[in-house]
């Protein structure tokens, strides 16, 4: 799974994971959207952790758990938060 790939106190973005995702099955594209819905609802988010996956321009954006249980997570692990804004 690519979400568990993720470093602690690194975050990619939904468009990287997507094109990880596509490029892993053979795709040549595949729908970021489709990929943040199946992230959000990861209903252990703790232990597969969709908090390091950002929107475009570094919104923070789609956690089930809150957009402020997402940024105390990434304050947590020390992720750089320099350019993360809640749109």
């Amino acid at each position: 799974m690519l979400l568990l790939q993720i470093p602690y106190g690194q975050t990619v973005t939904y468009g990287e994971l997507t094109r990880q995702l596509a490029e892993k099955q053979g795709l040549a594209h595949m729908s970021a959207q489709a990929v943040g819905g199946a992230v959000g609802h990861n209903k252990i988010s703790v232990i597969i952790p969709c908090h390091r996956v950002i929107g475009k321009n570094g919104s923070l954006t789609g956690y089930a758990g809150g957009i402020d249980k997402k940024l105390k997570l990434l304050e947590l692990e020390q992720a750089d938060m320099q350019g993360f804004f809640v749109p």
